[in-house]
């Protein structure tokens, strides 16, 4: 996994484990655990993850990822892996993806990354239990691979 991939996982896990309310204190943050970069690097993560703000009692105003339901809420059990829980297996054939799912999971996955609009992946096409993915031209599994696990943190160690 390249780094830019493990900076922006580490940035969604501090997001959603801790109120922070500053791009400062976010890099403090980040510096504390080994991540040193410019502000304006983090600016543009944010920006690709769709970082928000939302008001908050005690700090003001506080970093939100829309697509994690509530900030700073726990989260546990399988309900909440959903449709994680789902996914079989993620194989490629040249460059094409194909993703198996258990009955009924393809379409809620395909879902998650079409709304991540990202530019390596050129659309989906999902089944009932199969998943088949796009990438654009030139680009690779390894690409691939790093978008579904920003999409889904889930998969980190697994493909």
């Amino acid at each position: 996994m390249n780094q830019k991939i493990k900076r922006l996982l580490m940035i969604r896990k501090i997001i959603n484990s801790s109120k922070i309310s500053t791009q400062e204190e976010l890099l403090s943050r980040l510096s504390e655990k080994g991540y040193a970069f410019t502000q304006a690097t983090l600016s543009r993560d944010l920006k690709f993850l769709k970082v928000s703000k939302i008001v908050d009692a005690e700090k003001g105003y506080i970093y939100f990822l829309p697509d994690t339901g509530k900030p700073n809420e726990p989260k546990s059990g399988t309900k909440d892996k959903f449709p994680m829980n789902g996914l079989i297996s993620i194989r490629f054939a040249n460059n094409l993806c194909v993703i198996k799912t258990k009955a009924g999971y393809a379409s809620s996955i395909t879902t998650m990354i079409d709304n991540k609009d990202s530019y390596e992946i050129i659309g989906t096409i999902a089944g009932d239990d199969t998943i088949l993915i796009v990438p654009a031209e030139g680009v690779s599994q390894k690409e691939i691979k790093n978008i579904l696990i920003m999409i889904m943190p889930e998969l980190e160690g697994k493909i």
